[in-house]
């Protein structure tokens, strides 16, 4: 089924002719739009200069400052250190039922060392470069055939001699090629790789390496000629030109119509179909991969191969520009303000032309014919008359001090623009002073904007590359690499900046707490975690170990907390059996009180009945000392009362704290 307006890819009559025309107008938009400003963007981080970067048309200096050179380099070391500064840069996440973590080992240890034999970081530290300079990283997923050669033993005649050789086996490799930007093509209204019609590498190879891939049958065998020249695809366009064994290569990955694929696959006598699971005959579009030789000649034309259907480019942006493929990139962020410092200077130095070198004027008339007006140290110069009135030397005054403050000026604007920070460290730009608040605000609002950088780095160039590499290598090498549906994610963390400050921080923090608290081995760890050590794991692994308790001082200090706890115990004991007792003898005097009037009422009938004879004289007698009696017990009874009184008035003491015995004394009802 055919879309509407597509009519007139139907009148196409080779694949060829459709791809190179659709590669022909997307260059048009890029050279009329961007090309320019890259070329120029190229210059000013490369310190390279160009007559068309002038400001003005009398200027004769040639110098460029190098803050837009050092606003780069500063900028693309922190990501890179943000990125592998830990050595673990990527990490695997298995399906929450698979129980079996051995499979994600596998796979993480294999990609590793296929990262490090490809020499990976590389190309991604020049993608970072790309994207710094020109505001977009681009990459190339390439798959290469090698022959991996390992040094090996083998046992001859019978195990009597031992032969030295190679094995050889052949190895599916992934490798990350960088683009530069006028080599990459893409459709101009798309935002990303995936959302666009298609897009394209477009550059000058090697003869002899399509000679080759034409020999192992990746290419058709067809006769191609030198390529014409073409400055704009050139990665260096300062450089002198060299014409010879190059070919210039189209690389096409998208979409393109299916029947004009069908055509041109029908011109080879065998391709190798790759199985999918959805049927897509009815689409006017499918996914392929054309390659064409010198604009016009067909090398490949096949279905995407790969198992997922995806395209291998991975892009970009330093920092995204709504609704644009191409991103802004710390030239164009740093451009007015470099253009300006280079103005000043160049203005400074072309007026120290004509302040320092010695200028004569002179009567022209009075000059010897033929004379040389030239000035150097003891020339001498004839003259017709009166040198002090022939000769006069002038300057045109000095130069005004002020271009060195706004140098200067100028310079910071630079940092300001970009976030870059120069060797000399940066000043508290939030309240003027280089004071510990104002360099701790600045550096933090510096710190996220790396921080925005290395987000888009991350979700749209590290992690669809990692992906893309490992679907790779499931598919052509699987006896390798474990086959299964994996989340990936980056282990990046603090570029050298932030994690300086961070140390700064703990530090201070550090500071406030005493060595005896929990907090603190972990603060220090912390510390050195943060800080770019050779030798920090194994400092890590040290405190790990020397936070680990010691089961013996446990043990011993677990005796002691028991016999503590023991003798507190006792303590305890000792103290209730004193309470008791205190309050038996409390008990015990309450009831001694209560029978002292009993007993003083015993003895006053004791007293009144003793001694007595029979008649009325000790009937008197009698009446007489039971009277007295009687007062004397009301005069006991009113005593004791008052006393009572007085010492439920009177303030009680507070009961003393119990203290404990001292060493070698056994407490009250212990013995």
């Amino acid at each position: 089924m055919e879309l509407e307006g597509n009519e007139n890819f139907a009148t196409e009559q080779y694949l060829e002719d459709w791809v190179i025309d659709k590669c022909d107008d997307w260059r048009d938009h890029f050279e009329a739009n961007y090309s320019e400003k890259f070329d120029e963007y190229y210059r000013l981080w490369r310190g390279q200069w160009s007559a068309q970067d002038r400001t003005r048309d009398t200027e004769r200096s040639k110098i460029i400052s190098p803050a837009l050179q050092q606003a780069v380099e500063s900028s693309v070391a922190e990501l890179e250190e943000a990125t592998f500064g830990r050595g673990k840069w990527f990490d695997i996440e298995d399906d929450v039922y698979d129980q079996d973590n051995r499979d994600i080992a596998l796979l993480r240890n294999a990609l590793e060392q296929d990262f490090k034999k490809n020499k990976v970081r590389k190309g991604v530290a020049e993608c970072l470069i790309n994207a710094a300079v020109f505001g977009t990283g681009i990459a190339e997923i390439v798959l290469e055939e090698e022959k991996e050669m390992k040094p090996a033993t083998q046992p001859v005649m019978g195990g009597e001699l031992t032969a030295v050789g190679v094995n050889i086996q052949d190895r599916t490799c992934v490798k990350l090629r960088p683009v530069m930007p006028q080599n990459f093509l893409i459709d101009p209204v798309a935002t990303d790789i995936d959302s666009a019609l298609g897009c394209a590498v477009d550059e000058f190879v090697s003869a002899h390496s399509v000679e080759q891939l034409q020999e192992s049958g990746v290419y058709r065998n067809v006769d191609i000629q030198l390529a014409s020249p073409d400055f704009n695809i050139e990665p260096d366009q300062d450089l002198t030109r060299f014409d010879e064994d190059k070919i210039r290569l189209t690389k096409y990955y998208g979409l393109v119509p299916r029947h004009l694929l069908d055509k041109a696959m029908e011109e080879k006598d065998s391709e190798e179909e790759v199985v999918t699971f959805e049927d897509e005959d009815d689409s006017y579009y499918v996914e392929a991969v054309v390659v064409i030789a010198n604009g016009g000649v067909l090398l490949k034309a096949s279905k995407n191969p790969y198992m997922m259907e995806d395209r291998p480019v991975v892009a970009f942006p330093w920092d995204v520009v709504p609704s644009r493929f191409w991103g802004r990139g710390v030239c164009e962020k740093g451009y007015n303000s470099q253009k300006a410092l280079d103005a000043e200077l160049r203005a400074r130095i072309d007026a120290l032309a004509l302040t320092i070198h010695p200028m004569m004027a002179m009567d022209a008339s009075r000059m010897p014919r033929g004379a040389k007006p030239s000035i150097q140290p003891g020339k001498t110069i004839l003259t017709n008359g009166n040198p002090a009135e022939v000769l006069q030397p002038f300057n045109f005054g000095n130069v005004s001090q002020i271009t060195f403050a706004q140098a200067q000026s100028l310079q910071t604007m630079v940092q300001t623009a970009t976030g870059a920070i120069d060797s000399a460290g940066i000043s508290g730009s939030i309240n003027g002073d280089a004071t510990a608040a104002g360099v701790s605000m600045s550096l933090g609002a510096i710190i996220k904007r790396h921080k925005r950088t290395l987000i888009n780095f991350q979700e749209a160039f590290l992690i669809p590359f990692v992906q893309k590499t490992a679907w790779r290598y499931m598919q052509f090498e699987p006896e390798l690499y474990p086959v299964a549906d994996y989340k990936f994610h980056t282990s990046s963390s603090l570029g050298i900046i932030a994690r300086e400050y961070e140390v700064t921080q703990l530090v201070q923090l550090l500071q406030t707490m005493s060595p005896d608290t929990p907090m603190y081995p972990k603060l220090v760890m912390s510390i050195i975690d943060n800080m770019n050590l050779s030798n920090r794991e194994e400092l890590i692994a040290t405190l790990e170990q020397a936070n680990q308790p010691n089961p013996e001082a446990q043990q011993a200090q677990q005796m002691a907390q028991q016999g503590q706890m023991a003798f507190q115990a006792s303590q305890t004991a000792a103290l209730n059996g004193q309470a008791a007792e205190s309050q038996a003898r409390a008990q015990k005097i309450a009831i001694e009180a209560q029978a002292i009037p009993q007993e003083l009422e015993i003895d006053r009938i004791k007293a009144v009945t003793t001694n007595l004879d029979k008649g009325d004289a000790d009937d008197k007698e009698f009446q007489r000392r039971l009277e007295i009696s009687k007062q004397l017990l009301k005069e006991r009874e009113v005593a004791v009362k008052e006393e009572n009184v007085a010492r439920q008035a009177a303030p009680q003491p507070a009961p003393a704290a119990p203290q404990p015995p001292a060493q070698g004394m056994i407490p009250n009802g212990q013995q």
